[in-house]
């Protein structure tokens, strides 16, 4: 079966590390082709829009995105604007325009990468669409702000049973519940009802809940105590990038922003313009990013080939990006996990 993706290349070290995943996945033989759209900073700097309409009209096609990084400059010179509604970013608006709910965030140990910690394997589901994050904000006086913090049950519910769902699929064990009900009796008391309501559905699986701040004190105690956790917008953001930094930081964190009819798949880090087009990019992360994707098109077997081959490498630790502590480039780091691949 033929795959068609939509491709984003973005800005910065973005088309090098897109190019690498691309190099790899061809090694694998699978009949995969990609549809590339611009966007980003150097699709606005072209004389364009920074998310044109074609980059919509490619997912809606496609369903399944993979997305470089996209610069997001500071204040008001690149508003990313869709139709009536002005967003801060890229990603934030395909975010919202493709009604992708859930950000899936997983953070392991690999061999080579320097962590304090080993056996760490989490895997995280932020709700993507309410919390604080739905930009209600609002100067009451010259000295006051507010903000207004939305939580519904039928998001609540949906994330926590996309979870078990995707972990029923992963073969995982427990899912953690993350809030704080104790001050926030009413919003975040509704995030745990609704989860612990979906909860009963799955009986096969182990289910418990935690404060938010308990469990980050004990992730940087224990991590390895813990299996999937399931967070509000808000939590969810800073937990993942804490998980993330337990295993060696955003340089090494794929991610995906999944909703009912299309996915997004991407690298958690920035475009780094400072090393752009300098062979320095670490394409570790982009990398894990493609092989989240290939398991969501049910090419799993390509997705274990690339893992692999990207373990092997890193465990030898020769042929990586200097960030990882080698002394290699992009490319080089890439033909290491291509000749892997060639050779099991």
């Amino acid at each position: 079966m033929m795959h068609r993706v939509t491709l984003i290349p973005g800005d910065g070290i973005g088309p090098e590390v897109t190019q690498s995943a691309r190099d790899i996945v061809a090694a694998t033989g699978i009949a995969l082709e990609w549809d590339v759209v611009e966007a980003g900073m150097r699709a606005g700097n072209e004389g364009g829009h920074p998310l044109p309409p074609a980059v919509f009209e490619s997912i809606a096609r496609n369903k399944i995105a993979v997305k470089g990084p996209t610069q997001t400059p500071f204040g008001d010179a690149y508003p990313v604007q869709v139709g009536d509604r002005i967003y801060p970013s890229v990603a934030i608006a395909l975010r919202k325009e493709l009604k992708l709910f859930v950000n899936v965030r997983p953070a392991r140990n690999y061999p080579g990468i320097k962590s304090r910690f080993d056996n760490v394997d989490i895997l995280i589901f932020r709700e993507n669409s309410e919390d604080l994050y739905i930009g209600k904000e609002r100067m009451i006086d010259a000295d006051t702000a507010e903000a207004i913090k939305i939580i519904t049950r039928g998001a609540s519910e949906r994330v926590t049973r996309f979870a078990f769902d995707y972990m029923q699929r992963t073969g995982r064990k427990k899912l953690t519940a993350v809030h704080k009900s104790n001050v926030l009796k009413l919003t975040d008391g509704l995030f745990l009802k609704s989860a612990e309501k979906v909860a009963k559905e799955y009986p096969s699986f182990a289910f418990d809940s935690r404060v938010i701040d308990a469990l980050s004190m004990e992730l940087v105690i224990k991590p390895e105590a813990f299996d999937c956790l399931v967070l509000p917008n808000l939590y969810g953001d800073i937990i993942s990038d804490l998980a993330a930094g337990l295993v060696g930081g955003l340089g090494v964190a794929p991610g995906a922003n999944i909703g009912a009819d299309c996915a997004m798949f991407e690298a958690v880090h920035g475009s780094a313009p400072d090393i752009a087009g300098k062979d320095m990019a670490n394409p570790m992360a982009l990398i894990l990013s493609v092989v989240m994707m290939l398991r969501y098109i049910g090419e799993g077997q390509a997705a274990d080939r690339i893992d692999a081959a990207l373990t092997a490498v890193l465990k030898d630790g020769k042929q990586v990006t200097r960030d990882l502590g080698g002394n290699t480039g992009t490319r080089g780091m890439t033909r290491a996990i291509i000749e892997q691949l060639k050779s099991h």
